[in-house]
């Protein structure tokens, strides 16, 4: 499913900084954002907030790109804010010559030692508010914040929040080197371009004063001044945080957090899509949350998104990546798969494939259930060994023995193979499969058993029943 073309009012905006790969956190945003504006057919911004030119990456902005069309998120516009820099600059300048902000000469030492010196704590104390500085080598420009009062705004997820103004430090709004910072350059383009909701993460709701303080302060300058129908603040809905499973802030130092690894370890873009979207949000209709995101669309609402913090539950994922699997067509399926078996033979994998399809969680796990077919057995866990292959009412000698005196000369296909080995189970009164299968694979798990043994040569079958037998 793709955007249609705007027919509401509604645009919203995914707004990254490409100081690193795409995050699920980040994903969820922007998917959150681009189901809302499907829902009211309203614009899909992508808007790359790269004001940070020290870290920001041209290669990481298409590697934003590049993840987010994986997980079938398109836009309607798309805008780079270091191609805006001399827009944030005249609102910044605006709003020096209109005694709104001031320059500032303190470093950071400076701010510390008066601070300690006055036996408190805190961040900048307005040292130069009125000093009158003028532009100068190592001056920057901080925006000039109320005194008294408070700053409040409607959250559609977390209610009215407020902030007592005189707890707002002035704070910087360009850098030393004339630089803007993202709070200008942010309240800048949600009024330049219109931006009616913003919907992102909990962990920005202490940068919406310093927002809405330079908003309210641009309404008032001779840009915005003509502009009709522009609102004192847009509506916001801050998503939950996404948490590990000891429930603390998912971090790319200890966590999967990239969408791209996710790509590469085989979970197919739509179950992704699919289990984000259940990140702190459910279908009205309390119908199956796996389910194709046409019939979700029309039931998304941001005021519908619980404020809790949402786990990040790996295996849940791999739940419903392995539906999302197994509901291929066989061609889909082979197509998908195909870069995680190039080292397989392809008419093997094609031959195996209808049984190899319904096991997987993930498509890089495809490789796991051919390597005692394409190469030698693995190694069986001790544990599974014993098990299988030592318990005296089971007769595993003589099932050995009869097995392969049995498959020496019977017909070379699955037919005959099974009906041979479950034979010699009938005729014991014992288990058959799992002894022959531990033997040829070390495992006692995996795809049917004799579709994979016609693979094999006879000879290689019986080397390895053998060489079980011995070691039984």
């Amino acid at each position: 499913m793709t955007l249609a073309e705007p027919t509401s009012d509604v645009r919203v905006r995914f707004s990254p900084a490409p100081t690193g790969y795409l995050h699920v956190g980040s994903a969820r945003s922007a998917l959150f954002n681009w189901m809302y504006a499907a829902r009211t057919e309203g614009t899909m911004i992508l808007r790359v907030e790269d004001t940070d030119a020290d870290r920001s990456q041209d290669e990481l902005v298409q590697a934003i790109r590049d993840s987010l069309g994986w997980l079938g998120i398109d836009w309607h516009e798309e805008y780079r804010q270091s191609d805006r820099f001399d827009l944030y600059r005249a609102a910044a300048q605006d709003f020096v010559d209109r005694g709104l902000a001031y320059y500032c000469d303190c470093s950071q030492e400076d701010v510390k030692a008066r601070i300690e010196a006055k036996g408190e704590s805190g961040g900048y104390d307005s040292f130069c508010r009125d000093r009158g500085l003028g532009p100068a080598e190592n001056t920057v420009v901080r925006f000039r914040t109320p005194t008294e009062g408070t700053t409040s705004y409607d959250d559609l997820i977390r209610g009215t929040v407020s902030f007592e103004n005189d707890t707002l430090e002035d704070f910087v709004i360009v850098r030393s080197s004339g630089v803007p910072l993202f709070h200008v350059a942010n309240a800048y383009d949600d009024l330049d371009m219109g931006i009616t909701h913003v919907v992102r993460g909990e962990d920005l709701v202490n940068t919406v004063p310093r927002v809405l303080l330079l908003r309210q302060a641009m309404l008032g300058s001779s840009v915005f001044a003509d502009r009709e129908g522009l609102a004192e603040a847009p509506v916001f809905a801050h998503l939950p945080l996404i948490v590990n499973e000891q429930r603390k802030k998912l971090s790319k130092r200890r966590d999967d957090v990239s969408v791209g690894e996710f790509a590469d370890r085989g979970f197919l873009p739509e179950a992704m899509r699919n289990y984000l979207l259940t990140l702190g949000w459910g279908p009205r209709d309390e119908g199956d949350e796996i389910r194709p995101i046409d019939e979700l669309v029309p039931q998304f609402d941001l005021a519908d998104i619980n404020k809790a913090p949402a786990f990040f539950d790996i295996k849940k994922l791999e739940h419903f990546n392995g539906e999302y699997i197994r509901a291929l067509p066989l061609d889909d399926f082979l197509t998908r798969v195909a870069p995680f078996v190039a080292e397989i033979d392809s008419g093997l994998f094609e031959r195996m494939a209808p049984f190899v399809q319904g096991r997987l969680k993930r498509l890089d796990e495809a490789p796991s259930f051919l390597d005692w077919v394409v190469g030698d057995p693995r190694e069986p866990e001790e544990k599974d060994w014993r098990k299988t292959m030592t318990k005296e009412k089971d007769r595993v000698p003589e099932v050995l023995d009869l097995v392969i005196e049995r498959l020496a000369d019977c017909p070379w296909e699955p037919e005959a193979l099974e009906k041979a080995v479950f034979g010699v189970g009938e005729e014991l009164g014992t288990k058959t499969q799992l002894p022959v299968r531990m033997a040829l694979s070390g495992s006692r798990s995996g795809i049917p058993l004799f579709e994979p043994m016609v693979e094999l040569d006879r000879d290689v079958v019986l080397d390895r029943l053998r060489a079980a037998r011995a070691k039984v």
